[in-house]
């Protein structure tokens, strides 16, 4: 059902306007890496605040009810692309119809955190976070759409979702004890994943994915593979303080020697265009919009709202970590947008959805 108006007056306003100053950030500085994917970009930002206002109209519990279609409809998507979707740089992710495209994994993402709000609403009610059949629930519904993902291949997205569901897990209610079994497990297992990895012979990783984890440990034995990253980090340098501009000639922006730099990459492009200052900005308007979708958590009117504010502030902040992380050479090289800001519109209209949610939550806060 449709919110009554007299909720309008609680909606998070200021994080609408963040949004579409990061939405409107995004268009300037992609229309000065390429004008080509301006156009695209604009429409995208426009149709993304649709979105936002269309699902901030409607009740949160009507989304969250509608979970079980929602994830099949996600799955199918899934399973579609990896049979029908269209192959780029080794990897199929993409469906295609004309000179439109759509990424699946973005819009699954966003159905995950509606999913498990409401799973993990449903276990703590019946006080069954802790309990072995309510972790085996949470792994059966996670496992689905991490192991389609990933055979697309896409081990960024991939550990991005996994790492918010988990967190969404912890907010949840899962006890301390099991944390600490889990990283006493985990911690060892992950120095035997990256020796196997290395090993000639090796089945868990694609071959472009172990050279960029090497290239990561090893930077001097596989300079090649660092080229982009590296270039990155020059853009970035050449930004100093003030930034060059945004046009600005003999830029390594305007060289083009960073592949699809409007995409994963456009953090650089800020960096240089904007220098250091602007790059701060950049961060604290994401780092903004982030605690302001904690905020409405902390003052959601239940469990259900609260999971689901958190999951899309957790989405928000690790795929913008990951991003920045990369584009800076903190993290091995791997390709995930930064919200709101790259270029993508699957990113930018699944995350709007997230936003709408969080509007709605923000909507329906609990009276103190």
């Amino acid at each position: 059902m449709m919110l009554r108006k007299q909720y309008l007056k609680n909606a998070n306003y200021f994080l609408l306007l963040l949004v579409i100053a990061a939405m409107s950030m995004g268009v300037v500085v992609i229309n000065s890496v390429d004008t080509y994917y301006t156009g695209k970009q604009t429409i995208g930002a426009v149709m993304s605040l649709v979105i936002i206002l269309a699902v901030m109209a409607f009740d949160y519990h009507i989304f969250v009810r509608l979970y079980i279609p929602l994830y099949l409809i996600s799955t199918a998507l899934l399973l579609g692309v990896l049979f029908f979707g269209i192959n780029v740089n080794n990897a199929t992710r993409w469906f295609t119809l004309g000179s439109i495209t759509f990424q699946p994994s973005e819009l699954t993402k966003v159905i995950m955190i509606v999913y498990m709000a409401n799973l993990l609403t449903k276990l703590t009610d019946e006080d069954k976070v802790n309990t072995f059949r309510g972790l085996m629930r949470f792994g059966a519904a996670t496992l689905v759409p991490i192991v389609l993902i990933y055979k697309q291949p896409d081990l960024s997205t991939t550990l991005c979702m996994t790492f918010v569901l988990l967190t969404m897990l912890y907010l949840a209610g899962l006890s301390y004890k099991i944390i600490l079994t889990a990283l006493l497990i985990l911690i060892p297992a992950f120095t035997v994943f990256i020796w196997y990895v290395q090993k000639p012979d090796q089945k868990l990783l694609y071959e472009h994915q172990v050279n960029r984890i090497m290239s990561f440990i090893y930077p001097s034995e596989y300079q090649d593979t660092n080229d982009q990253q590296n270039y990155s980090i020059m853009a970035i340098g050449n930004g100093r303080l003030k930034g060059q501009g945004l046009n600005a000639e003999g830029t390594v922006k305007a060289s083009g020697i960073i592949p699809e730099q409007q995409t994963d990459f456009i953090f650089s492009a800020i960096g240089e265009s904007f220098g250091f200052i602007g790059s701060v900005i950049t961060l604290a308007l994401i780092l903004l919009i982030v605690l302001q979708c904690i905020r409405v958590a902390r003052r959601a009117r239940d469990i259900t709202g609260r999971l689901l504010a958190m999951g899309v502030a957790c989405l928000i902040g690790y795929q913008s970590f990951i991003n920045i992380g990369v584009t800076t050479k903190l993290l091995p090289n791997t390709g995930i947008p930064l919200p709101f800001i790259s270029y993508g519109l699957s990113s930018l209209m699944s995350t709007a959805i997230g936003i709408g949610l969080v509007l709605n939550v923000s909507m329906q806060k609990r009276k103190f």
